[in-house]
This record gives structure tokens, C-alpha cells and sequence, in this order.
């Protein structure tokens, strides 16, 4: 297995991962280029290189996919597949699976395909929508939440900050619940369940009184909803002790969850909000109400994108605008934190936790799941890819399993909680490990000396080839420089220096 990625997002920027690539159509070999660009940007290269052929057809190409391109000669196609063949495959000794049985998990024992779904939101709320989702290989859906509210939605109501490769990393929604009625979701269930009878329907709901939540909960049941999902936690929707007022009130999550819990023989999941400083005491109270699992994290309360002429937030519609959700990548690390807050709590450990914020890629899915979630959901980055991504989310992840000779992903639930601590006190801080230069891939710009000088400890300098230097009496070990450098050229040593004894405190 590598240790790392030999080909990143910045390697092929100039790619925009297009509907109905023209690249496809015109590759001689039929390699499907766009196929594998999409791996190389969702961090799934190994597969990419071992569902290559044996031999290299784009060795003697002359890249009509690169002439075609929308932006021609702009997006190093052939030089990308050659890199897999010569780069990636010859450090692989996986074969590519022939089967995603190691995938299949369940939810409260109702069995997933894999663990992969769409979570509420506006890309699972239509049968149309949930059945291309099906048929494209997700496991399953939880439902855009559905209600007895007059829904009426805002225009605009998405805002989203950039990366430098000019993909979305956070994202802002103002968005509500279904502005379906019951009745034509609970047609929806009906028609779902009947063509994907295999496939999981998770019911989010929300009530505005405990006979709500009661009837909301058994109607979803009684149309063919495989689990129920209470949500705590929509940011959007706080006026009367909505949405994630609950979640911040145990005593609510607890009534409304045993509201809910009353006339229901399937599993309920309370669905928790991250606008907390803790997330157990909600949670604790979820499985008092009788939940049989919990889902987190929903979005993020968050203003962003102030405009410097009308001094009005994005989005804004009509001179105004509000707090919304915050999603996205950017997310992931709070997400994360309350995962394992979760799964390390003994008073919580019969619980099953559906994971979700800002996952996008199979790794991002894999820390969830080594943090304590048993399912996975997904909608920011289908919003800004589509439900295409299944399919390296899938392999990746199997390809994964297979690599480590992991039978079941359910194996992989918890595995790096027993090396996270909430204290850094439990840190050794004797020692100093040093970054190693690669001075053959250096380009010499001492982007690695300027965040040393100003936010670090004046530790590296440029030689006359322009190459780093460390000074080893003033490194700290601290890698700030790792971080900043664009080409990747520094990594972590191997060599650990004790300042002095560690046995001395």
C-alpha cells in the first residue's frame, strides 16, 4: 500500500469533471479518461491504475481527448494515465475486487448494501432524485424532512466559500424541509419501496408537538420507511422550538424521541446538533427517550460572505439575509470531534451512529467509520458533483478493505479511538522530529523559509541552489513548512532527537 497520493487535485486543476464528457467520446481506446480523472480528484488512484490494461494505449496517442477538450491542451490527460502506469500500479499488489460483499453492513440490523446513503436534504427529495440515487449505488436515503410546516423557501439560498482549485470547501444553506405534504411523500415511499425494495429509506421527520412526532413516526413506518430520523437539528428552522432548539434542550430530545418511539416497531435515530460545546448530554437523553441510534452532525450555524457595498450576507435575497447551516470538507474536523465523542461514551456504546459533515471522498468516509460511525451520509458533495460519486466512494473504500485483508467494513468501526484523548497532556514532549527535504522535486520558491521566519523559529534558509537548509539548534519540529509547501517536497522524518530523557518530566 503507498503512503501517500502520487497524484493530486493540483495536478489536474484545469479539469472541470464535466456531464457527458467530450473526452470520453473521443479517446481511440475507449479508456473512459473522464472515468479517470473523476478517481484521481476523489483520491481513488489505486483503483484508477490497477482498472487500467496491461498495456499503456496512451503511450503512442496523440490525445485527441486533450484536443477535445472543453479547455483544450489545458488538462494533461495522457501525461496523468501514463503517471498511474508507471507511478501507482507498479506499487500495488491488489487485485481489483471482484465483488463489494465486504462492504455490507446494517443500520440496527436492517442490512445496507454498503454504508454509504444520502443524508436529508434537498438531493434526496423527490422519487425521481432517490431513484436515480438507487439505481447509481447508493445504499440508501434519508428523506428531506417531512413535516406538517407550510414551506415556502427562499431565493437564493446557497452560498459557498472557494478553494484555490476553485471546488466548493464550506458551504451555507438556508434551506428547510420538504414542501411536499405528507400524503405525496408517503406516495413517494410507497413507489420507492416497490421498484428498490432492498434499498434503505430513512424517514426524517419533524413534529411540533409530542401527537406530531407520534403520528409522523408510525405513518413513515406504515409507507415503507426502513428507520425513522428525528430532527434536532436543522439550523433553519428555529422559531417556536424547532429544529436545533430541540437539540440543545435534553429534556426536549428526550420527549420527543419517546414521542416518536410510541407507536413504532422500527429503529429511530435522533439526529443531533453540532451547535453545542457537547454533544453527549443530547445524546445520553436520546437513548433515555428510547432511540436506537444516533446521526451527526448536522450543519453548522454560520454568516459568511459579507457584501462590502451593502454590508448584507450571502445569500442574500431582497436586502436581507440570515444565519444558515454551515457544510461542506471544512466541517469534516467538528464533525469528526463529535463522532468520537459519541462512540467513546460508555453510556452510549449499544448505540449505532450514522456520521455525516463534509465527507467527499472514500478517506473522508473511512475516518468517520474508524472514529465509531457504522453508516455514512453524504449531500454537500453531491450537490457539487452528483451522485457519480458512488461509485469511488464504493471502490475506493473496497479496494481499501481488500488491501488490508479486512473482511467486513464493520471491522473498521472504532479502530483509531483508542488514540484519540481529549487532553494534549497525554502527548510526549521531549522529542523533536524533523522534517526531511526532497530537494529532487524542490523548486526552490522558500515558501518553507517565509512561514518559518514570520510563524515559526527562524529555522530554514536557502543554500545557493536555492534548496532549504534546516538549522537543526532552532527546528522545534513544529511542520509548519510541511504544511506550506506547494509542491509536497518536504515530509515527516524518521529520525526522533530527545531533548532529554523521556522517563523526566
Amino acid at each position: 500500500m503507498k503512503s501517500q497520493n502520487f497524484i493530486r487535485r493540483s495536478d489536474m486543476l484545469k479539469c472541470m469533471l464535466c456531464a457527458d464528457p467530450v473526452c470520453d467520446k473521443s479517446c481511440p481506446a475507449s479508456l473512459q479518461p473522464a472515468r479517470i480523472l473523476r478517481s484521481l480528484w476523489f483520491a481513488n488512484e489505486d483503483v484508477a491504475a490497477v482498472s487500467l490494461p496491461a498495456d499503456n494505449p496512451c503511450a503512442n496517442c496523440s490525445a485527441p481527448c486533450e484536443s477535445a477538450c472543453l479547455r483544450p491542451h489545458e488538462v494533461p490527460i495522457r501525461d496523468l494515465i501514463g503517471r498511474l502506469k508507471t507511478e501507482v500500479a507498479p506499487q500495488l499488489s491488489t487485485a481489483l475486487p471482484t465483488d463489494e460483499n465486504r462492504l455490507k453492513t446494517d443500520i440496527c440490523g436492517v442490512p445496507l448494501e454498503n454504508p454509504f446513503l444520502l443524508s436529508s436534504s434537498v438531493v434526496a427529495s423527490t422519487f425521481d432524485m432517490c431513484d436515480r440515487t438507487f439505481t447509481a449505488g447508493w445504499a440508501g436515503a434519508s428523506f428531506k424532512t417531512i413535516c406538517n410546516f407550510d414551506i415556502h423557501e427562499a431565493s437564493p439560498r446557497f452560498s459557498a466559500i472557494n478553494g484555490a482549485d476553485g471546488s466548493i470547501i464550506g458551504f451555507k444553506n438556508i434551506e428547510q424541509l420538504s414542501d411536499h405534504s405528507v400524503t405525496e411523500n408517503m406516495a413517494i415511499f410507497r413507489h420507492l419501496k416497490k421498484k428498490h425494495p432492498t434499498k434503505f429509506i430513512l424517514a426524517s421527520i419533524m413534529g411540533q408537538n409530542d401527537a406530531e412526532w407520534t403520528e409522523l413516526a408510525y405513518t413513515c413506518q406504515e409507507n415503507g420507511a426502513d428507520a425513522i430520523e428525528l430532527n434536532f437539528s436543522c439550523p433553519n428552522m428555529m422559531a417556536d422550538g424547532l429544529g436545533s432548539d430541540i437539540g440543545q434542550v435534553p429534556d426536549l430530545v428526550e420527549r420527543f424521541t419517546a414521542a416518536a418511539k410510541r407507536r413504532t416497531t422500527i429503529p429511530v435515530l435522533a439526529k443531533l446538533t453540532p451547535n453545542v460545546a457537547v454533544m453527549s448530554p443530547a445524546a445520553e437523553a436520546a437513548l433515555r427517550g428510547g432511540a436506537d441510534g444516533l446521526a451527526a452532525i448536522n450543519t453548522i450555524k454560520s454568516i459568511m460572505g459579507i457584501n462590502r457595498n451593502t454590508y448584507v450576507s450571502s445569500p442574500a435575497i431582497q436586502g436581507n439575509s440570515a444565519v444558515g447551516g454551515y457544510s461542506g470538507n471544512a466541517v469534516k474536523p467538528i464533525a469528526l470531534r463529535f463522532i468520537a465523542e459519541l462512540a467513546k461514551n460508555p453510556a452510549l456504546k449499544n448505540l449505532h451512529i450514522s456520521g455525516m459533515g463534509g465527507i467527499e471522498t472514500w478517506q473522508d468516509g473511512l475516518e468517520f467509520l474508524l472514529l465509531g460511525a457504522s453508516s455514512l451520509q453524504v449531500t454537500t458533495a453531491v450537490m457539487q458533483y452528483g451522485y457519480r460519486i458512488i461509485d469511488d466512494l464504493k471502490s475506493g473504500l473496497n479496494y481499501y478493505l481488500h488491501e488490508k485483508d479486512i473482511t467486513s467494513v464493520k471491522e473498521l468501526v472504532g479502530r483509531s479511538l483508542p488514540y484519540v484523548s481529549d487532553s494534549t497532556d497525554v502527548l510526549e514532549r521531549d522529542s523533536i522530529l524533523f522534517p526531511k527535504f526532497t530537494h529532487t522535486t524542490c523548486l526552490g520558491c522558500g515558501r518553507c523559509v517565509i512561514a518559518c521566519a514570520d510563524g515559526g523559529h527562524q529555522a530554514i534558509s536557502l543554500n545557493e541552489n536555492r534548496r532549504p537548509v534546516l538549522d537543526g539548534k532552532k527546528c522545534v519540529g513544529c511542520h509548519l513548512c510541511r504544511l506550506v509547501c506547494p509542491t509536497h517536497s518536504i515530509a515527516s522524518g524518521t529520525k526522533r532527537i530527545y531533548r532529554r530523557s523521556p522517563s523526566l518530566s
